[in-house]
């Protein structure tokens, strides 16, 4: 299969969940491409939101790519939520995840979509496992019972791009990122993962003078977290240069992995917070770790550096203080 190469061909990519996290850091970066060197002037991108079709419906998802009949798909789209959001809804999460991921990948197979990127995502992994995780490690036993609603149906892209891989050849693959955050996260306290949930938890906090910031558990369990515009370089890079159906960590390196304690600490910096944190340890943790290796990512792209934790924390604290009233809360 030809990679995406701009001085080869023009091509149609269409981005799934386009505007969410993840995607609108993809179209930063296209947007920096083009206006700096034209590396993707050939290429025409699509970022698709909810409101261009709900790709739960079979029939609004194949009339979504006849539209656009795309020669590439990165797909994001995905029902998600925190911790505790997780815990409450796993038959949700697992049935609308499995219908998504279904339609969009029939849908692709049926228009000869050239290459589709799925995304993944570090807590499909068995809960009972041995660290650091990596790729060949996916289906080896249970995830963790907080979200295994959505860790079981995350995983069945990876069975899906294996058998569409099988029967018609498709190059379908999927990619694993560690925790990822950045500027237009999901910053609803229902439904917002650990950072922008601390982000926007302690704005609040500043703007009702509180004198001290509860963290929910103890502040102990270990993550991994990559910025979304790191995570969005090598999501492109995927795209154009990574041809094999076999998943691929995206993720920080090992030694970078912080408590969630370090993360408040670094949100307060950022924040100029002047009061205490305390942590409410009535409240789960959740899985304890996740290590994940990017042993894969390094020996294919061994030169990619990614964006110092501190300051992209920085970058995303003032990127939500000057977005408040848009950002999604």
């Amino acid at each position: 299969m030809k990679s995406c190469k701009m001085s080869e061909e023009s091509c149609v990519i269409l981005v799934t969940g386009g505007s969410g996290l993840v995607g609108q850091a993809i179209k930063t970066i296209i947007d920096e491409e083009k206006q700096k060197d034209g590396t993707s002037k050939a290429e025409t991108w699509i970022f698709c939101g909810s409101k261009d079709g709900d790709l739960r419906d079979k029939a609004q998802t194949d009339a979504l790519f006849e539209r656009h009949r795309p020669t590439y798909v990165i797909h994001l789209a995905a029902m998600v939520g925190g911790l505790f959001h997780n815990m409450a809804h796993n038959l949700d999460f697992f049935r609308e995840n499995m219908a998504i991921n279904d339609n969009v990948l029939s849908a692709s197979q049926k228009n000869n979509v050239k290459k589709v990127v799925s995304c993944l995502s570090t807590c499909i992994f068995p809960d009972k496992t041995t660290y650091p995780i990596d790729e060949t490690m996916v289906h080896n036993g249970p995830p963790h019972t907080s979200n295994y609603g959505y860790s079981y149906a995350k995983r069945m892209i990876d069975v899906l791009n294996r058998g569409y891989h099988e029967m018609h050849g498709c190059m379908f693959t999927s990619v694993i990122p560690c925790n990822v955050f950045g500027p237009h996260d999901n910053f609803n306290l229902e439904s917002s993962h650990v950072i922008p949930a601390l982000i926007r938890r302690m704005d609040d906090a500043m703007q009702k003078g509180d004198e001290t910031f509860t963290v929910m558990g103890s502040g102990k369990p270990l993550r991994q977290f990559i910025y979304s515009l790191d995570l969005a370089r090598l999501f492109i890079w995927v795209l154009r240069h990574y041809d094999s159906v076999e998943p691929i960590i995206l993720s920080v390196d090992e030694e970078d992995e912080v408590t969630i304690s370090t993360v408040a600490e670094m949100i307060k910096k950022a924040h100029g917070f002047p009061g205490e944190i305390v942590y409410d340890t009535t409240k789960a943790d959740g899985q304890h770790k996740k290590t994940a290796s990017n042993t894969k990512l390094r020996t294919l792209y061994k030169d990619f550096r990614f964006t110092p934790f501190e300051t992209a924390i920085q970058d995303t604290v003032a990127w939500f203080k000057q977005n408040r009233e848009q950002a999604r809360t």
